[in-house]
């Protein structure tokens, strides 16, 4: 029995350090109740991201809201290669072994932007069979640069596939309400509750002082993987992410009472999930070494 197989058959988190593909050949069939991956999304460019401290000065370098002076200090850079010539070469042996470590009635969220989502859709309809294609979630944002020379490209994809057409979990009672807004065209007992989410999420990105940030390039909203770990798997699952990056879906995992395997061959997504996600007590692998073992997290003193 491999490492990940020994660990994940206790029922224990982990973090694995390595390529995804190692990772994926260890699982045994059907054991993953949920996959969500948010691989590279190919922009052509180097993807950073440099973490800043401010504070208040009158002599500052930098203006903010109603003209307030602040100082900056550079605390670290992180960055990361988004280039691929062959894209959907690079993902569609992952995608494939995703299918085959998904139970009978896991679902598998693939998070991508307009540039290759298109193409994902096709390789993913030959992989899973278009009757395990269940929606496209548009996550929707308002932040950033604006263009002046096109609509400005402020949200992202999700694309949704069960392994099974209509055997897949879909916990109605878990879906978060969110405010109408017409309230007083419903009456007073809608408007309270709220209404349910459609394929249209809006939320805005992770804050760039809140206490969520991590400093990682690619972090993702805790609150769209509380959602989808809620509402698409079940308490003792197992939720997978083979590009886990800052970890976002095995902070919801944990919080929620899931198991979580988190993989990423950068060493610094592997130093900022050891850090964000100690408190699940995850076991530690690295499956770059030839009889991988995995060993306890240590807790942060």
């Amino acid at each position: 029995m491999g490492c990940l197989q020994s660990v994940l058959s206790r029922g224990r988190s982990a973090i694995a350090a390595g390529e995804s593909m190692r990772a994926l050949a260890e699982l045994p069939d059907e054991c993953v109740g949920l996959v969500y991956i948010d691989p590279p999304f190919n922009t052509g460019k180097r993807r950073r991201l440099t973490q800043l401290r401010t504070e208040l000065d009158p002599d500052g370098d930098r203006t903010g809201f109603g003209g307030r002076r602040y100082r900056t200090t550079r605390l670290r850079s992180m960055s990361y290669g988004d280039d691929y010539d062959e894209y959907l070469s690079f993902l569609e042996p992952r995608l494939r072994e995703a299918r085959r470590v998904l139970r009978r009635d896991g679902s598998i969220f693939v998070h991508l932007d307009c540039r290759e989502v298109h193409y994902c859709k096709v390789l993913m309809d030959g992989l899973f069979g278009r009757d395990n294609f269940q929606n496209e979630i548009i996550w929707s944002y308002d932040f950033g640069a604006r263009s002046r020379s096109r609509w400005s490209r402020k949200h992202d994809n999700l694309l949704w596939y069960s392994r099974s057409p209509k055997a897949y979990s879909y916990n109605f009672d878990a879906v978060d309400r969110i405010p109408y807004m017409a309230p007083g065209l419903v009456g007073k007992e809608k408007a309270a509750r709220g209404k349910t989410p459609t394929d249209v999420w809006w939320q805005t990105i992770v804050p760039t002082n809140g206490c969520e940030r991590t400093g990682y390039p690619t972090q993702k909203p805790l609150k769209i993987l509380d959602r989808i770990v809620r509402v698409h798997s079940k308490p003792g699952d197992l939720v997978l992410d083979f590009f886990a990056g800052s970890g976002t879906s095995g902070e919801a995992a944990g919080m929620h009472g899931r198991a979580f395997l988190m993989v990423d061959h950068n060493p610094e997504a592997i130093a900022v999930m050891s850090r964000r996600l100690s408190r699940f007590e995850p076991l530690m692998v690295d499956l770059a070494q030839p009889d991988a073992a995995a060993v306890q997290l240590a807790l942060p003193t």
